[in-house]
C-alpha cells in the first residue's frame, strides 16, 4: 500500500475502520481492499485497486471488501464487522453534527437572552439578535414585526440587511408578515420559490406568547431572507429560529406589561393630581368671617367626582351657601361640576338673588349640559342674620333643611328641575325665619344619604337623626357626626355642609 493509497484511506475510513482493517492483514496477513461508490463507479479506500472484482463482498449500500489470500469466510466475517463499524463511525459522526448544532443553538439563545437582559431599548436589542440570527444561520437579510397599539397593522421595529421596502403593512392584508401573524404557521420557501414579494430562500415564523392563564396570542412575526448560493433553509434553521421567537415573545409581552404599567402609574399620577386640584377649588371654611360658623366636606367616590360646595360672602354681612351635585362621577362630572362652581361664583359674588344666580348659571351651563347629556342639582341659600331670615332656590337638590333651635325640621324643597332637565328661565325663590345663633343649615347629597341606609330615604332619616341630636354643638361636631360611618370608597359623591350665624 503506498503512502498516497493510505492518504486516501485515512481520507475515508474513520479511525475504528483502518483500526480493524489493519488488525485484520497483521493476524491473518490478508490483503484487504475497501471501495465506496462514487456515482456509477468506486473510490478505493484500502488498499490498491481500480475497482473490486466479482469475488468482493458487499458491506451495507455503499462500500465493498475483497480479501486475497485468506477464505471466504475471513471475507464473510471482515466485512460483517466492518459493516459494524462503519455504522458505528456514522452514528457518531451524525451525534457529533447534532452536537454542533445544538452548541450553537444554545450559544445563539444565550447570547439572545443576554441581550434581551440588558438595559437596551427593545428596538436596539432587536437590531443585535437580527444580526446575530443573520450570522449565525448564514442568511443575507431579517426583520422583526410586532403589532401597531391602537391600528390594525402590523410595523417593523427592526431590520437588518437591506432597506425595507414595506414597513408597515395592515393585518387584514395579504402581506406575508400580516398572513403568518394571523394564521400563526411559519412559511417556507425554497430557491426559487415566491409568494406574492418574497422570493425563496425564504423563513418567516410567527412570535406567539403563551401565558399560564390564558390561550397563547400572537404578538410578532420573525423572517430571514437569503443565504449565499441561494441554499435552502434546514428544518434544523426553522427550528432555531421558532426557539429565538419564542425567547423574543416573552420580551415584547415584558415590554407591553412595562408599558401598561407605566401607563397605569402615569394615570394614577395625574388622578391624584385632578384629584388635589379639584379638592383645591372648595374654598375653605376657614375663610369665612363676620360670625358665620361653617363646616364642609367633600369626598370624591373616584379620583374626581361632581359633588361640590361653595361659601360667597355677601354684602349686608350675608353669606351665600351652595350645595350641588352633578349626574354620575368621575371626569365628566368634574369638568361641570368646575364650570358650575365658577359661573355660581361669578354671579353669586354679583349679589343677585338666588333665583337670578340660579338662572344665569343655567344659561352659562347650557350648551355643556346638552352636549354632555348631563344634569345636576344647585340649591343656592342665602343666610341674612340681620334680618334674621334665609331666602333660598333649590333646582333639584332633595337634601337641604332648616335645623331650628327648638327642634324643628324644615325641608328646603325643590323649587325647579335638575339643570340640563329642564327650560326654565325664571326660578322661584322662598324665604324662612332664621334665628340667629340657634338654627342650623344642613345641606348633603344623596350620595351620602345612600351611604348610611338601604335607601336615600332611610339614610337621609339617619343624617337628620344625628344633626337633630348635636344641633347645639359646634358645626364641626355636627358634620363629624354625619361622617361617622365605615371607612372605605363610596359607590358615589358624598358631601355636606353645616352653618350656623
Amino acid at each position: 500500500m503506498s503512502s498516497s493509497v493510505l492518504g486516501t484511506a485515512r481520507e475515508g475510513l474513520g479511525p475504528s475502520a483502518q483500526a480493524l482493517l489493519a488488525a485484520a492483514a497483521r493476524a491473518r496477513g490478508l490483503e484487504v481492499r475497501v471501495w465506496r461508490r462514487a456515482g456509477q463507479g468506486w473510490v478505493c479506500l484500502w488498499g490498491e485497486a481500480e475497482a473490486p472484482d466479482a469475488g468482493a463482498v458487499p458491506v451495507g449500500p455503499d462500500h465493498a471488501l475483497e480479501v486475497l489470500g485468506g477464505t471466504p469466510g475471513d471475507a464473510e466475517l471482515l466485512a460483517e464487522a466492518l459493516r459494524l463499524v462503519l455504522q458505528h463511525e456514522a452514528e457518531l459522526r451524525a451525534l457529533s453534527h447534532e452536537i454542533a448544532e445544538r452548541y450553537e443553538e444554545i450559544t445563539l439563545l444565550y447570547t439572545i437572552s443576554e441581550i434581551l437582559g440588558s438595559t437596551l431599548a427593545l428596538e436596539d436589542a432587536a437590531q443585535q439578535i437580527l444580526a446575530e440570527l443573520v450570522a449565525t444561520l448564514d442568511a443575507q437579510e431579517a426583520g422583526l414585526w410586532v403589532p401597531d397599539p391602537g391600528a390594525e397593522a402590523l410595523v417593523r421595529i427592526a431590520g437588518v440587511g437591506r432597506e425595507w421596502a414595506e414597513n408597515r403593512v395592515i393585518l387584514t392584508s395579504e402581506a406575508l408578515p400580516a398572513r403568518v401573524f394571523r394564521e400563526r404557521r411559519p412559511v417556507v420557501l425554497g430557491p426559487g420559490e415566491r409568494d406574492g414579494v418574497a422570493a425563496g430562500p425564504f423563513l418567516s415564523v410567527p412570535i406567539v406568547f403563551t401565558p399560564p392563564w390564558a390561550e397563547p396570542r400572537p404578538v410578532g412575526v420573525l423572517q430571514l431572507a437569503g443565504r449565499p448560493r441561494g441554499a435552502a433553509f434546514s428544518a434544523g434553521d426553522l427550528k432555531m429560529l421558532l426557539a429565538v421567537a419564542s425567547q423574543i415573545g416573552a420580551a415584547l409581552e415584558n415590554r407591553r406589561l412595562v408599558r401598561e404599567s407605566l401607563h397605569r402609574e402615569r394615570l394614577l399620577r395625574e388622578l391624584e393630581l385632578a384629584h388635589d386640584l379639584q379638592l383645591k377649588l372648595l374654598p375653605r371654611p376657614a375663610w369665612v368671617e363676620n360670625g358665620f360658623q361653617v363646616a364642609a366636606r367633600c369626598r370624591p367616590a373616584e379620583s374626581v367626582g361632581g359633588d361640590f360646595y361653595h361659601f360667597v360672602p355677601l354684602r349686608g354681612e350675608r353669606l351665600g351657601v351652595v350645595v350641588g351635585d352633578v349626574s354620575g362621577h368621575g371626569f365628566g362630572a368634574a369638568l361641570i361640576m368646575a364650570l358650575t362652581l365658577s359661573a355660581v361664583s361669578i354671579h353669586a359674588s354679583e349679589g343677585h338673588r338666588p333665583s337670578e344666580v340660579l338662572r344665569r348659571v343655567r344659561r352659562a351651563l347650557a350648551a355643556e349640559l346638552t352636549q354632555t347629556e348631563m344634569h345636576l342639582s344647585l340649591c343656592y341659600v342665602v343666610l341674612d342674620p340681620r334680618r334674621r331670615r334665609l331666602v333660598y332656590a333649590n333646582a333639584g337638590h332633595p337634601h337641604a333643611f332648616l335645623l331650628e333651635g327648638d327642634g324643628a325640621v324644615h325641608r328646603l324643597g325643590a323649587l325647579a328641575p335638575p339643570l340640563g332637565m329642564g327650560s326654565e328661565e325664571t326660578f322661584a325663590e322662598r324665604r324662612q325665619v332664621w334665628h340667629p345663633g340657634r338654627d342650623l343649615l344642613l345641606l348633603f347629597t344623596d350620595g351620602l344619604a345612600r351611604s348610611l341606609g338601604p335607601s336615600e330615604r332611610q339614610g337621609e332619616a339617619v343624617l337628620l337623626a344625628r344633626a337633630w341630636a348635636r344641633r347645639s354643638e359646634p358645626v364641626q361636631a355636627v358634620l363629624d357626626g354625619l361622617w361617622d360611618w365605615t371607612a372605605g370608597t363610596p359607590e358615589d359623591d358624598c358631601t355636606a355642609v353645616v352653618a350656623r350665624a
